[in-house]
């Protein structure tokens, strides 16, 4: 039947209700569901409304039905006007309706950032869109949502999304950026200002880390940190693990929030005032760890090809090291060489243990070029072990 169709994805049954249904075929279509739920195990049901035009008081008694004998139906991908039926008539209050999210194309649209969970693209000049590379990641733009909220709400100028759509075979979250800037392409094109925008740069810096958050709220950095070192157990040598381990372990648990993926292209300006972008790698812990992800950022990820600083932040390896360079001293509020120096070396340990854990994962030992990379960061850790006692400062 045409108005029926069905697949099984792992143990759930979906339907996929198209066309019309109505008092003309309501029964037909009741029958043929009942036909397939006797004919195959599964363990929930879902009703994917996609392809549903109309449905009529007929077909709502078709679903009540069915939600009777199957407790846990829920129904999907309900376009507005189908969903304007369930909600008048009182279904969406006893049945999990989910509305269809709205079909964007990036196709063509300047790609303004890249991170690890997805790529934020200009739609336009007052919109970007954060186009997730995971198909199934809804619950992480919740997330991603939810923890954007609660930095707003806590006073960091952040831009909150505001719809979430469907983009080709996976999903976006849509923001409102009037006419906005990344730091990364006004520095580019305004180098003489480099030191006014590292000041703003580090001002919001100093924002976020003052702000303190709930346990609960965010993760733990020093945890993941932590899972870093215990990762690279069978890669250094037994001592310099060890010490490694107790020195992130020695870190005070502490409930500042941290960006976690803090650099100029996550930086924006829109009418005078900065605001923080890309907002899934919210965090709570010590500063530490957020200098050594910035350190990566500005330094680590660029130090054996410089130009990854171009493809990652859209300018030249030695301006990424200048910025590094400049925020350090004025985030310290220090002009002494030797405490920058002192605690350069702290973040750079962390960010390293990252690194050589980063290129171990992604089959860095299956290339020369891989080998290198991991030996390189190997002797960094190893000659930072020398040298450093605390990761506090």
């Amino acid at each position: 039947m045409e108005n029926v169709t069905y697949k099984m994805q792992d143990n759930t049954l979906v339907f996929a209700f198209n066309g019309k249904i109505s008092s003309e075929n309501a029964a037909a279509v009741e029958e043929k569901v009942n036909e397939i739920i006797k004919a195959q195990a599964h363990e929930k049901v879902v009703v994917d409304a996609e392809n549903l035009e109309y449905i009529s008081s007929a077909g709502l008694r078709v679903i009540l039905r069915l939600k009777k004998a199957e407790p846990s139906l829920k129904v999907i991908n309900v376009s507005a006007d189908v969903y304007e039926i369930f909600d008048m008539t009182g279904f969406t209050e006893i049945i999990t309706i989910e509305k269809a999210y709205r079909k964007l194309s990036v196709e063509g649209c300047e790609a303004i950032g890249k991170g690890a969970n997805g790529t934020v693209f200009r739609l336009d000049p007052d919109t970007i869109i954060k186009v997730y590379h995971n198909a199934d990641a809804l619950a992480d733009i919740h997330r991603e949502r939810e923890l954007a909220r609660r930095a707003f709400v806590l006073g960091i100028p952040t831009a909150i999304p505001y719809d979430v759509v469907k983009v080709g075979d996976t999903y976006g979250s849509v923001f409102e950026l009037l006419n906005a800037k990344s730091f990364a392409k006004l520095i580019k094109a305004e180098a003489e200002n480099i030191d006014q925008y590292v000041g703003l740069y580090v001002d919001l810096l100093h924002k976020i880390h003052s702000t303190e958050v709930k346990p609960e709220d965010m993760p733990d950095m020093r945890e993941v940190a932590i899972d870093w070192v215990k990762f690279l157990k069978d890669y250094l040598p037994e001592d310099k693990w060890a010490k490694l381990l107790a020195l992130v372990e020695a870190v005070p648990v502490r409930h500042q929030m941290l960006h976690g993926d803090y650099h100029i292209k996550n930086v924006m300006m829109q009418d005078g005032e900065v605001l923080l972008i890309d907002m899934d790698t919210l965090c709570q812990g010590h500063p530490v760890f957020e200098l050594a992800s910035m350190y990566n950022a500005y330094v680590g990820f660029s130090e054996l090809d410089h130009n990854v600083s171009m493809d990652f932040l859209g300018i030249p390896y030695d301006t990424s090291v200048a910025i590094w360079k400049k925020s350090l001293p004025l985030y310290l509020g220090t002009d002494d060489a030797a405490k920058v120096a002192e605690v350069e070396q702290k973040a750079m340990l962390i960010g390293y243990t990252r690194l050589m854990r980063r290129r171990i994962r992604r089959n860095g030992f299956d290339s020369e070029e891989g080998r290198r990379e991991i030996e390189t960061y190997k002797n960094h850790i190893i000659e930072l072990l020398d040298k450093v006692d605390t990761l506090e400062f």
